[in-house]
């Protein structure tokens, strides 16, 4: 058994939390009161100060494995998501091949199961990611994805799109949506604004985003799919939202760390490290998603863990590949720019973190409650720390030198713990 005492308990269903103790025992969580260490546990952790949570969820990472590991595998993805809080990860299927079949498919769960967190994966909904032709959706989730995403690209045939979505939603899983219409675009990345003015390029307008959330979330209500907007950045997109919410449409919205803490102007200081798609926008685009987080129409925090190596980002900036990991950040960016400035509360941030991620896959991960299962993070939130060196391969990071507070020192999967600090 193993005893934390004296923690910041989350309770993220009830968006509360309390001083108290956490017994694990077999996987789950045994008790949450007030124990005494009489010699029976196999381990104690001294949590006084620090926030006991539900292990993170992040649903929108990449691994790269196959075919793309000098930028990351899933060991070295997994040691970067544990390091970050987080027990529970989805990889897209835009691996090198696709994750379009039952090969690649079981092939990316079974070495995530070797890592100690877990780690899911969502098969792609077309073909080669081409937006041709359908995948086996239904073969695919009988093997195991947990969600269908062409991430990276985005769908831009309609009527492919409705039949994914009359699929899936007979399936019960989720669609994740990359909402970026080419046709509007000139050089992706960066935000048509006053940052891509100042380098001579014209850049992606938020109407590439703003038309394709809209007409997808109403394919979503007229289908009744269950429908994830990933990465949202802009105002327009996140009004689409929340109009199709309040229309009965089944839609969600995830924002990233970097498009709440970082605007276009991110990219003349940061370079090709603040290229991402979809770009870094304007602040009236970011205080509007911090508003969408507080009140709920951005149900979940993820990061879009993008590694790329240090030659690839050290091309010009239109050369350079667009995208930056996030699993080591992510949680004190979300403590240092959300909660210390009084946006959400801890427990508000543990539920965009946890337990609305768990729900958008229907696990039973993200809450901290007796029989539940043990996969938590242990950070102090108080504690300062500068971002500097990565368990990823890759370092592809504009925080980098950042001082941030919320410095994790466990975390646990299945009753297993899997990272702990040096002061741990």
């Amino acid at each position: 058994m193993l005893l934390i005492r004296g923690g910041r308990v989350i309770d993220t269903e009830k968006r509360e939390e309390k001083q108290a103790d956490v017994v694990i025992k077999d996987g789950r969580i045994l008790g949450i009161g007030d124990f005494t260490d009489d010699g029976s546990y196999e381990q104690v952790i001294e949590a006084r100060g620090w926030v006991v949570a539900p292990g993170l969820v992040d649903v929108h990472v990449h691994f790269r494995d196959p075919g793309l590991t000098y930028k990351e595998d899933i060991h070295t993805g997994a040691a970067a998501a544990a390091a970050g809080g987080f027990t529970t990860v989805v990889c897209m299927a835009n691996t090198k091949p696709v994750v379009d079949n039952r090969e690649i498919l079981e092939y990316v769960m079974e070495e995530g199961k070797k890592t100690g967190i877990h780690v899911l994966a969502a098969a792609a909904v077309s073909l080669g990611m081409k937006g041709r032709e359908l995948t086996d959706m239904e073969g695919l989730k009988a093997a195991g994805a947990c969600g269908f995403t062409d991430d990276g690209i985005p769908l831009m045939d309609g009527e492919l799109l409705r039949q994914a979505f009359e699929q899936a939603a007979v399936l019960e899983v989720p669609v994740s949506l990359h909402e970026e219409d080419p046709g509007f675009i000139r050089q992706n990345g960066i935000h048509h604004g006053k940052a891509a003015e100042q380098m001579g390029l014209y850049g992606s307008p938020a109407v590439a985003e703003d038309s394709l959330v809209a007409r997808d979330c109403m394919i979503a209500l007229h289908t009744g799919a269950k429908v994830n907007i990933q990465h949202i950045s802009s105002r327009g997109g996140l009004e689409a939202v929340r109009l199709a919410k309040k229309m009965g449409a089944k839609v969600t919205a995830e924002v990233t760390p970097h498009h709440f803490t970082l605007t276009e102007d991110a990219v003349l200081q940061y370079g090709t490290l603040a290229k991402m798609n979809p770009p870094l926008r304007t602040e009236e685009d970011r205080q509007a998603l911090i508003r969408g987080l507080q009140d709920g129409t951005i149900d979940m925090i993820a990061t879009d863990h993008a590694p790329h190596s240090r030659e690839e980002k050290s091309r010009g900036f239109t050369e350079a590949p667009s995208g930056i990991i996030g699993l080591e950040t992510s949680l004190a960016l979300g403590v240092t720019q959300l909660v210390d400035k009084g946006y959400l509360t801890m427990a508000e941030l543990m539920a965009k973190m946890s337990l609305n991620p768990a729900r958008l896959y229907g696990l039973e991960c993200g809450r901290m409650a007796e029989g539940a299962v043990a996969d938590l993070v242990i950070f102090d939130p108080e504690e300062s720390f500068t971002v500097e060196t990565f368990h990823s391969k890759a370092d592809n990071s504009p925080f980098r030198g950042w001082n941030l507070k919320g410095k994790v020192h466990y975390t646990i999967c299945g009753g297993n713990v899997v990272y702990r600090s040096s002061c741990g």
